[in-house]
């Protein structure tokens, strides 16, 4: 039988997966092969973690059907014309990526590869639509949400998900010798991870059993709950889309099939909210693969003259969750405990770097790629975008998010405080969200002293409010925006 290389990257997946499923479909014999190219990854550490174990239970999936996956280490290129000599591959299959270093690892393979004798292929990716496949009438790509999710909605029906193969024919023998998941070096030495394992399930059976519990116990609430980050009623299917343990083909046709079939009252307008979410991914990507240099540079060109500041101290205190402000606070306290933080919570939190600190958006994202699970560059750098204001849909006003106002109203008991910053956790509601108002008494007997058992907070919210205002102003009138406002 020919042998064809099926190189995985952000596909750990064996359903829903179109290089596998072509090598099938064409009589070839897959050789599923992972390789961990050092010079070109971009997780870090939390993704790192997730990624060993995603690794762990593609392989062990691969084995239950009769096949094995092949870990190599090194430089792309070299370690698959390496294997594809070995066992004297005829093809070389994968799904494309559309970050900047992935698009890049793809047309080198390309370049150099295509007079080697392999037949190269590559398909659809993780995404319900190609970056490319969408663009405005004059040609030009999409800056503004609604507009492009327009037309995604109504373009060609999107195509049904593929099943995954119930056997696999085994690896032949002739491979370069495989490393493990342990061999890479993934997990930290120092277990500052302990916590994300009652959190979390990699892997692709981890990303199923995810989104049914989400859409058969939360879905109906979603519209409602969304932004309340004290209730459990969003679907944390972040990290299992970023690793492809889960398509969004696979989502969109599950979620839609229920649609068709429930009968509760609200579930099919929540959930129709919900898979526009998928569409804000599908955004983030489109941007990305048009505006490459965003992941470092404002697509708002005005923003390179805004006078941000070198604040360490406040970094640190921003990064570790003591700022004095309890919704900040807590946000960054669940991202290094869990790897993740609800949406509305990230966006308050990025606010306060960028606006009320004026600490550039990039040392944020930065921070947020290194613990986020789902640490995704297309998605990570829309939202810092989206909230410093430099990026594509931004208001057109600078919005500064206020963190008490947020606080009471998405969290209005204050659970989600208390949850994350225990110091606080015997102060009454109306007083969690700005301890510093308290009266003495109430703090007294909530066994808080600011300063002390809790951090007063290291910036005046209206002060630093008025001072992001003035910022703006002094750039607003620059030529660059390139943000469309239709």
């Amino acid at each position: 039988m020919t042998h064809a290389l099926i190189w995985l990257s952000r596909d750990l997946r064996l359903a829903d997966n179109a290089a596998l499923r072509a090598a099938l479909d064409s009589g070839l014999q897959p050789v599923p092969v992972y390789i961990h190219d050092t010079s070109r990854t971009t997780e870090g550490a939390a993704a790192r973690w997730w990624l060993h174990h995603s690794l762990q239970t593609l392989q062990q999936d691969l084995r239950s059907r009769g096949s094995d996956l092949l870990i190599l280490e090194g430089d792309s290129r070299t370690q698959l014309q390496a294997a594809a000599r070995a066992c004297s591959a005829s093809h070389l299959l994968w799904n494309r990526r559309y970050e900047p270093a992935g698009v890049a690892l793809d047309r080198a393979i390309s370049t150099v590869l295509e007079d080697s004798g392999l037949a190269l292929g590559s398909y659809p990716g993780n995404l319900l639509r190609e970056p490319w496949t969408l663009a405005k009438r004059d040609g030009t790509p999409y800056r503004v949400f609604t507009p492009f999710y327009r037309e995604l909605e109504a373009s060609t029906p999107i195509d049904m998900p593929m099943p995954a193969p119930d056997t696999l024919p085994p690896l032949p023998d002739a491979l370069p010798v495989s490393l493990t998941p342990d061999d890479l070096g993934l997990v930290p030495e120092i277990s500052w991870d302990s916590a994300f394992h009652p959190h979390w399930q990699p892997g692709e059976a981890g990303a199923w059993r995810r989104l049914e519990t989400f859409t058969r116990d939360a879905m109906a609430d979603y519209a409602d709950n969304r932004d309340r980050p004290d209730l459990p009623d969003t679907s944390r299917l972040s990290p299992h889309l970023h690793f492809g343990e889960i398509s969004p083909r696979q989502i969109r046709q599950f979620v839609e099939e229920n649609m068709r079939h429930s009968n509760e009252p609200g579930f099919v307008a929540a959930a129709e909210s919900w898979l526009r979410q998928l569409a804000w991914r599908e955004f983030g990507h489109h941007l990305l693969w048009h505006f490459p240099d965003t992941a470092e540079h404002p697509l708002d060109r005005r923003f390179a003259h805004f006078p941000w500041r070198d604040d360490p101290a406040g970094l640190h205190a921003w990064q570790t969750g003591q700022t004095g402000i309890p919704l900040v606070d807590a946000g960054m306290r669940e991202l290094w405990t869990t790897g993740w933080m609800h949406n509305r919570v990230r966006m308050v939190v990025a606010s306060l770097l960028t606006k009320n600190l004026q600490i550039p958006w990039q040392t944020g994202a930065a921070w947020f790629m290194d613990t986020l699970l789902d640490a995704d560059l297309a998605n990570n750098t829309l939202g810092w975008q989206w909230t410093a204001g430099c990026g594509a849909d931004a208001a057109p006003y600078f919005r500064v998010f206020n963190p008490v106002r947020q606080g009471e109203r998405f969290d209005p008991d204050g659970s989600y405080v208390r949850r994350w910053v225990t110091e606080l956790s015997a102060l009454p509601a109306k007083w969690i969200h700005r301890p510093w108002a308290a009266p003495e008494k109430v703090l007294h007997d909530a066994g808080v002293v600011p300063g002390e058992t809790y951090p007063t907070p290291i910036v005046d919210l209206a002060e630093s409010r008025k001072a992001a205002l003035s910022a703006w102003d002094r750039i607003r009138q620059r030529p660059g925006n390139v943000t469309e406002q239709s």
